[in-house]
């Protein structure tokens, strides 16, 4: 995907536009996401066509056709203005890669993998001939790849089957290559023309070459209508069989898409397991799945709240707020966002004397991550009392708490909050993956460091600074220790793995990295299996897991899923180990699993307040707040002591340079002068640092500032409580 250019527009019906997709001339396709959040490719006509009457007759033709299509494989319409100054098309967003992206990287599919694709294409293609039209322009660059199953998109060219074209007499319209003989010799094609250029994608793939040649139009078009397809290399008698058929010259001879059905044998397997494709092709996937979990997120709008919300400023109007100083907030700024102001006087807010400097805690106290983001917040707190406690330090340290109470555009709102406030140096936060990307963007802007400890997505939208550092292992990271944990023991060869999509983003990637690292880091193997999100009865998929020889068991999903599978194999007595994604460990799933819950495990990326490391960490906590610290308050305990000793030594370093040379006294200073180390110097600082803490060493990768080390900690459900089992397991090696 490229950056969008200074003339491309911010929005089109109702979608925030992210990116270009690619481009053409007729138009830009665009990727896009609603307010809802979901994406889209957007079509948008350049507008030196918008206003020929037979081109915007074309597009309307073309929305009208794709909307009349309904088939699991292929993409739907979300939306269309064929009528609008310039008009646009919407279709869902499919993030896997071209069939022909992947043929170039790895080379043919196997044969079973070209089999699937065959039904499935073959059943997409029935769905268009059924609502009457005829695509086209099948090819391997409108074929997307996913784990689902293909996906056949562009109907740009489509048409009623019994309409008459609307391009110049003798136009070729389509692909030379993949075009049926009828519409390489400027006739029109059928249903039977998909046909046959279903059967030139099918033989590219298997092949890796198209099987009328490459070189001049001219010459692949003779070829296609006069000479036999190459189809050297595919000896699968069956997949060679159907081939000769679908590349039949003349259409009358060739099968219709629906008949395909009948022809192929193999079909894609049941519950959504993807083991159809190559693992290079899944990876590959994986890899356009992770870029779009970067994208940015949007710009959501609190429409409760009172007057118009302030438009985010520039970088340079950021600056410019910074040097003079603080800034006026309206009354109504941030109704949805609450100050918290709870703690007693000097206690986390500073202590009279020095410069004051202010890390923020961006935390969801009131929502639901608020167990997290309450105990992030107390850790934060100890940890300003320990460095404000000390003699002769140059500056006092505060707290500034803010709620975004896990919601996403509240989570925006809080971090431009922050992002204005010249005294804020620093954020720990936010608690939620969701959170945090919406965030992300004011923050960016602004240079401003951001540490988070329980944001664990792999990948986060594209960011220019590099102030945010992600201070745990991401749910991907996880996979290594939960591995070793499973099939690291005599009694486990085979791995089930249930993927429930009620779970979300944590629970696709906890899941799939699982399934994709087994096999590579030890000798066992898995059967995986997926749910659709929404999912009530698990007893068929458990009872697959386990007649599929599954020794152990990891489930990634939610609370109530796991609760519900927790129950199915007690009822079956299954006692092999039992292991869910950490977003399911807490006291809900107790509840609901009840003596079911009883010996699963789970590992996690924060410490227990009973591990040897957190002793002296326990008891302060116990003394300033009457209770031992939750989970996630050591790592940010942990995290604002970083910051700290970086704010320490980069003031250190600013007095010893003006000490030596009074005329640089603020080179690393603030706009205002006051020796008040910057954000970037910080962000600088905090990117090649090293610190010991409490749960793990910190130390952040350069490229993606994401933390180095997949360092975490096993607890097991043991007489109704979760118990520390200590760290987790590590390879030898």
């Amino acid at each position: 995907m490229d950056d969008l250019r200074p003339t491309d527009p911010a929005r089109i019906g109702g979608h925030r536009l992210l990116g270009r997709l690619g481009a053409g001339g007729m138009g830009v396709v665009y990727l896009g996401r609603t307010d809802a959040g979901a994406l889209a490719a957007i079509k948008v006509i350049l507008p030196e066509h918008a206003g020929d009457e037979e081109f915007r007759t074309r597009f309307r033709r073309e929305a009208e056709a794709a909307r009349r299509v309904d088939s699991p494989w292929a993409v739907s319409v979300t939306g269309a203005d064929t009528e609008s100054e310039h008009p646009w098309l919407a279709t869902e967003f499919v993030p896997g890669p071209t069939l022909s992206d992947v043929v170039a990287r790895r080379g043919p599919l196997p044969v079973r993998s070209v089999s699937v694709l065959a039904r499935l294409l073959a059943r997409a293609l029935t769905a268009v001939h059924t609502a009457g039209l005829v695509h086209r322009d099948v090819k391997p660059g409108n074929v997307l790849l996913t784990a689902g199953g293909p996906q056949l998109i562009d109907f740009g060219i489509a048409r009623a089957a019994d309409a008459t074209a609307l391009t110049a007499t003798g136009l070729v319209v389509g692909t030379p290559g993949f075009l049926p003989p009828e519409q390489a010799s400027g006739n029109t094609a059928g249903p039977a023309g998909d046909v046959f250029s279903l059967g030139c994608l099918l033989a590219y793939a298997a092949t890796g070459r198209p099987p009328f040649g490459g070189g001049a139009v001219d010459a692949v078009l003779y070829r296609t209508v006069h000479d036999a397809p190459d189809l050297d290399g595919i000896d699968d008698a069956p997949l060679r069989a159907l081939l000769d058929r679908c590349l039949a010259k003349d259409p009358g001879e060739r099968p219709a898409a629906a008949d395909l059905d009948t022809l192929i044998a193999e079909d894609a397997p049941a519950g959504g397991t993807i083991d159809w494709l190559p693992e290079d092709v899944v990876r590959i996937i994986a890899d356009r799945a992770a870029a779009l979990l970067a994208l940015p997120d949007i710009d959501a709008t609190v429409t409760e709240e009172p007057g118009p919300p302030e438009p985010a400023p520039g970088r340079r109007r950021f600056l410019l707020l910074a040097a003079g100083g603080a800034v006026a907030l309206g009354a109504g700024a941030f109704a949805a966002v609450r100050l918290t102001r709870d703690e007693p006087d000097g206690g986390g807010d500073g202590k009279p004397g020095g410069r004051r400097l202010i890390i923020g805690v961006h935390a969801d106290l009131t929502g639901p991550l608020s167990a997290a983001g309450r105990a992030q917040e107390r850790g934060a707190r100890l940890a300003v009392d320990r460095l404000n406690a000390l003699d002769d330090q140059p500056f006092r340290l505060a707290v500034k708490v803010l709620d975004d109470q896990g919601d996403p555009a509240r989570s925006a709102r809080v971090a431009e909050e922050f992002a204005r406030d010249p005294e804020v140096v620093a954020v720990i936060g936010p608690t939620g993956d969701e959170t945090a990307g919406a965030a992300l963007a004011a923050y960016d802007e602004a240079v401003l460091p951001v540490l988070t400890v329980s944001a664990l997505l792999m990948a986060f939208p594209t960011r220019a600074n590099g102030a945010f550092f992600q201070a745990s292992p991401s749910y991907a990271e996880l996979s290594f220790p939960v591995v070793h944990r499973l099939l690291l023991r005599p009694d486990v060869e085979r791995l089930g793995i249930l993927i429930d999509r009620s779970g979300g983003q944590s629970a696709y990637q906890a899941g799939y990295t699982v399934n994709l690292m087994t096999p590579q880091l030890t000798t066992g193997t898995t059967h995986p299996r997926v749910v659709p999100a929404g999912t009530t009865v698990f007893d068929p998929v458990v009872t697959d897991l386990l007649s599929h020889r599954s020794d152990a068991l990891f489930y990634a999903g939610d609370v109530a899923g796991a609760a519900r599978v927790a129950r199915i194999l007690a009822e079956l007595s299954f006692t092999g180990p039992r292991m869910a994604q950490l977003t399911v460990m807490g006291p809900e799933f107790l509840k609901q699993a009840g003596a079911a819950a009883e010996g699963w495990e789970f590992v996690a990326p924060f410490t227990d307040a009973s591990a040897p490391g957190a002793a002296t960490f326990a008891a302060a906590h116990r003394k300033r707040f009457g209770a031992a610290p939750a989970a996630w308050s050591a790592e940010a305990y942990d995290v604002t002591g970083l910051v700290a000793r970086e704010l320490a030594a980069l003031t250190d370093a600013a007095a010893t340079k003006a000490t030596a040379s009074p005329e640089n006294a603020t080179a690393s200073a603030t706009p205002s002068g006051d020796g008040r180390p910057t954000r970037s110097a910080l962000a600088a600082a905090i990117a090649g640092t090293r610190y010991e803490g409490i749960a793990r060493t910190y130390a952040f990768d350069k490229e993606r500032q994401q933390l180095v080390g997949r360092d975490a900690h096993l607890y097991r459900v043991e007489k109704g409580r979760y118990r520390y089992l200590g760290p987790a397991p590590k390879p030898k090696s």
